[in-house]
């Protein structure tokens, strides 16, 4: 469809490219470095219990002591290392450098200049930032798995409560983790967003977005806010850990899907407000 005015054989729909957008990013360095990372990181925890001291004096069994029973639980201890805070600057990482980074290179207001609508521009980067983020929430408990199976065997999956399950359905469930965390996290994705294109830096948007994740962690072990918690962004980062019990409780896995979602809708309709209206200088 032309758009009335333009330029003869200029389409709204063949500006940027999913495809040519995707490729730029996979490009990119960061993008390199992060996924490279994700992906080392069960082997060097897999180092870390070869070299470490096995110290089980503690008089309690922990996640930690379980890690090696099985490759089941190196997944789970994987996921519950980093849930809270790495893959969360994943996550921002990837959202919060969308805009901000062709702003930062003085290519933003080109890009529009193409000319790329600003709300087609917008989701095209929010697409490709989606991908990026599901594809790096996958890779890492599926490298984990692969490095946790070779190393110590396809046993049961144990919780320090004394529940155990099989391989097989414990594999099922170990698969909806990541899927619940792109729900859940889907908040620090509107949010990192929101600050990518309300700043020309980078790193303010990937760090503001990190910073108020902390924060929102850290109201949340003050007891003295009740029910207040609840309502706070971080409040069920790790409800991924329901899909282990037997039989499930969907409770809190259900709220943290919609907390998430809800802050993401919220967050996100902000960024595009913020966009539509605001002035590109660089």
């Amino acid at each position: 469809m032309t758009t009335p005015g333009a330029a003869p054989g200029y389409r709204v729909a063949a500006t940027l490219p999913l495809r040519v957008e995707l490729v730029r990013q996979l490009r990119r360095r960061r993008t390199v470095l992060t996924v490279g990372f994700l992906a080392l990181l069960p082997f060097l925890l897999w180092l870390a219990f070869k070299v470490g001291r096995d110290d089980r004096n503690r008089g309690g069994t922990t996640l930690v002591d379980l890690a090696t029973s099985s490759g089941l639980n190196f997944v789970v201890f994987t996921l519950f290392s980093t849930a809270s805070f790495l893959l969360v600057v994943v996550v921002a990482l990837f959202f919060g450098d969308t805009v901000a980074s062709e702003a930062s290179w003085s290519s933003l207001r080109y890009l529009l200049a193409a000319p790329v609508p600003r709300g087609r521009l917008l989701r095209r980067k929010a697409v490709v930032a989606a991908l990026l983020s599901a594809f790096a929430l996958v890779l890492l408990p599926a490298v984990a798995m692969a490095v946790g199976v070779v190393a110590y065997g396809a046993g049961e999956l144990v919780s320090p409560t004394g529940q155990s399950l099989n391989f097989l359905p414990a594999i099922g469930r170990l698969a909806l983790a990541p899927a619940y965390l792109m729900l859940h996290l889907a908040w620090v994705a509107g949010l990192a967003l929101l600050l990518s294109v309300s700043t020309d830096a980078p790193l303010g948007a990937v760090g503001g977005a990190v910073m108020l994740s902390i924060l929102s962690q850290i109201l949340e072990t003050i007891n003295a806010l009740g029910d207040l918690r609840d309502y706070l962004p971080t409040r069920f980062n790790s409800a991924w850990a329901d899909l282990l019990a037997s039989p499930i409780d969907w409770t809190h896995l259900a709220s943290g899907a919609f907390s998430g979602l809800l802050y993401a809708t919220i967050f996100s309709l902000a960024a595009w407000y913020r966009f539509a209206t605001k002035d590109i200088t660089s």
